[in-house]
């Protein structure tokens, strides 16, 4: 493998970049971190104004996106699979997704799986083909969370009666045996699959209290800025990680090593 520079290294320079919920929250910041690194961004997502609108669980209409990514393009390089079913505190369409155990509905946990783990399969299966193809190879980064690494701290909620959805956890914790499966499958293709764990970030629409009590569970004593994990999704999407696959990168702020 050739030297390269840092630049050169962390460069996405005309790489074809497929990100899914990309009008997300965190999404946004995504994109445009990749636009910033030179990655030419093509975002999916079932709400806002992606590049394409998509539901990610509908393997027929993922592979027909895909056919069209690959017309116009030519290449698929990275697929950041971001999209997932997390609702936002004080939300209160989403109240039965805080609900406790006995009265979480069985149709949510089926919802949720299949947002969170099967839709990323489906992207995730969808564009290996292309790369299998490519001499260059490609990658996959799979957006997981702390909760693949330990238990949500449910005590941040400042009630008793209002939990982290179960099928939330089980799903980012599947998230990474997936990113391992894949990436023990794609390696002899010189296709490298990783998992990202954020920690929590601030949003401007959450509570005051809640987001120092959610800060006060990690070593930094704050939530993450929308834009701190920027650098991560350019490493683990650019030749800079180049010899890393399989691996699950938490960045939480050191809660998961108290």
């Amino acid at each position: 493998m050739e030297n390269k520079t840092i630049q050169q290294a962390f460069s996405l320079d005309g790489k074809v970049c497929v990100l899914t919920g990309s009008e997300g929250f965190l999404g946004k910041h995504y994109k445009e971190a990749v636009q910033q690194a030179g990655g030419i961004l093509i975002g999916l997502d079932n709400k806002g104004e992606p590049d394409f609108t998509v539901d990610i669980t509908d393997e027929k209409a993922v592979q027909e996106m895909v056919e069209k990514i690959l017309e116009k393009h030519g290449r698929i390089d990275v697929l950041i699979n971001n999209a997932a079913m997390n609702p936002a505190v004080g939300d209160k369409n989403s109240a039965k997704m805080f609900a406790a155990i006995d009265d979480y509905p069985v149709e949510l946990w089926a919802k949720e799986l299949e947002v969170n783990l099967t839709g990323m399969f489906i992207c995730s299966k969808a564009v290996v083909p292309a790369m299998k193809k490519q001499a260059a190879g490609g990658v996959i980064v799979n957006i997981a969370s702390e909760v693949s690494e330990i238990a949500h701290d449910h005590r941040v909620y400042n009630t008793l009666d209002k939990y982290k959805s179960p099928a939330y956890v089980a799903s980012k914790t599947g998230v990474v045996g997936l990113t391992r499966a894949l990436a023990a499958q794609l390696g002899q293709y010189n296709i490298r699959v990783n998992a990202l764990s954020p920690g929590g970030v601030e949003n401007p629409a959450m509570p005051k209290d809640f987001v120092e009590r959610f800060g006060s569970t990690n070593m930094l004593s704050r939530m993450a800025q929308p834009d701190e994990y920027n650098g991560a999704i350019i490493f683990l999407c650019s030749d800079a990680s180049s010899f890393m696959t399989g691996h699950n990168l938490v960045i939480d702020g050191g809660k998961s090593a108290w």
